[in-house]
């Protein structure tokens, strides 16, 4: 790191702390030519996913987007989509691409919604598949049906 004052590119660090809950990093450092002491932060550095829209257009992926759809197909069910989109994101992010599309996005949540909840799952898909009419939707609760045997109830 460079001296602000002296430009030299020999200093050592005097302090570190964590920072913003521990995103960070601060450090105490003093110049070994000059002896005059700066601060500097340390902060993983985030991956930039760029996101591919049905139109061909792109913008950055956005998390909050991906959770306001799962907010609507989750709600009053028993989970939660805070969690669903945090591993997208982290999925995404791990993944190392730097591009997406929005169907891959989109059929990710839809994995991770048919493990958890049929329910949301469908209530998602009809709106991310854009169900046309209501045989689109009886054939997807068919396809459900036929890789979830349901549950007998006891009377």
């Amino acid at each position: 790191m460079k001296c602000p004052f002296c430009n030299s590119p020999d200093s050592k660090v005097i302090d570190s702390r964590p920072v913003s809950e521990g995103s960070s990093i601060r450090r105490r450092r003093e110049c070994l030519e000059c002896q005059k002491r700066f601060t500097t932060f340390e902060m993983l550095e985030s991956m930039q996913i760029m996101v591919v829209k049905k139109d061909g257009s792109k913008e950055l992926f956005d998390k909050q987007k991906l959770l306001s759809g799962l907010l609507k197909a989750c709600q009053k069910r028993p989970i939660n989509p805070e969690q669903i989109a945090d591993e997208v994101e982290s999925e995404l992010l791990n993944s190392l691409v730097g591009e997406v599309t929005t169907s891959h996005i989109g059929e990710m949540a839809m994995e991770k919604l048919k493990q958890r909840d049929d329910v949301a799952y469908v209530r998602f898909a009809s709106v991310y598949r854009e169900f046309k009419d209501v045989n689109t939707f009886l054939d997807e609760l068919k396809s459900l049906r036929k890789k979830s045997p349901s549950k007998k109830k006891n009377k």
